[in-house]
């Protein structure tokens, strides 16, 4: 068992029993974690909050990790970046609550990424701290992709459709998983952007269901077991 001090991101919660939980976190260290923190949800003077432990909140942790891939223990916790508006956002927290189902069925290694660290990180507190946040979730998931090594190649952009499962453009539309015409153009406004340019870009209610779709079925197709995230119909109903 070793003592460790890294930075991390809670991916998920699941209450164990009447007093515990279990906490499932991307650590900048050592990739993803599992806690055991037991009593927590009764103890009112304990140095654990249930509170430090909502979607995609980032923590500073002192934890013990085993080396037999079993629960693990937090010794200390704080809080880094206490959001300022992520969870009194209806619209924020649909989206953090989305991104937290899709990060926690995507990130499974356990070793450091600290690429893919200091990207969740940096999105996040982008996120918490501007308004222009409809199309975030779209952008986040593309520009994801490129840390999971199958970002779209934009080589060829200039043709007529783009190949899902080769993850590149091609004037080969009648192919099986191309996507072309107006799908096509929805899905180009968002390569090679970054967030703060985000708000330049609109989409109508039904365009961004349909690029959300595209993405959703781009992550399908390059990632085993990745499955469509059950809160996609929350995300559908809180954006207009």
């Amino acid at each position: 068992m070793a003592i460790v001090s890294t930075k991390a991101i809670v991916l998920s919660t699941i209450k164990y029993g009447d007093t515990s939980l279990i906490v499932k976190c991307f650590t900048e260290q050592e990739g993803v974690k599992t806690y055991m923190l037991r009593g927590v949800l009764k103890s009112k003077r304990g140095k654990l909050k249930p509170a430090y432990f909502q979607s995609l909140t980032q923590l500073q942790l002192t934890a013990n990790h085993n080396s037999k891939n079993t629960l693990n223990s937090l010794r200390e916790v704080q809080v880094l970046h206490p959001y300022e508006t992520i969870f009194t956002s209806v619209i924020k927290q649909s989206i953090v609550m989305f991104l937290s189902e899709v990060l926690s069925g995507i990130i499974r290694e356990e070793e450091g990424n600290h690429q893919l660290y200091n990207y969740l990180e940096t999105a996040l507190i982008w996120l918490d701290t501007h308004d222009s946040i409809s199309n975030f979730h779209l952008l986040f998931l593309l520009n994801l992709s490129r840390f999971l090594g199958f970002y779209p190649d934009v080589v060829q952009q200039d043709a007529v459709g783009f190949n899902l499962l080769e993850g590149a453009f091609t004037n080969s539309i009648h192919e099986k998983l191309t996507i072309s015409g107006g799908e096509l153009v929805s899905f180009k406004k968002l390569l090679g952007m970054n967030f703060d340019a985000i708000h330049k870009v609109s989409f109508s209610k039904k365009e961004r269901q349909t690029v959300l779709k595209t993405i959703i079925r781009y992550f399908e197709l390059h990632l085993d077991g990745f499955k469509e995230p059950k809160s996609l119909s929350v995300l559908e109903t809180v954006f207009t």
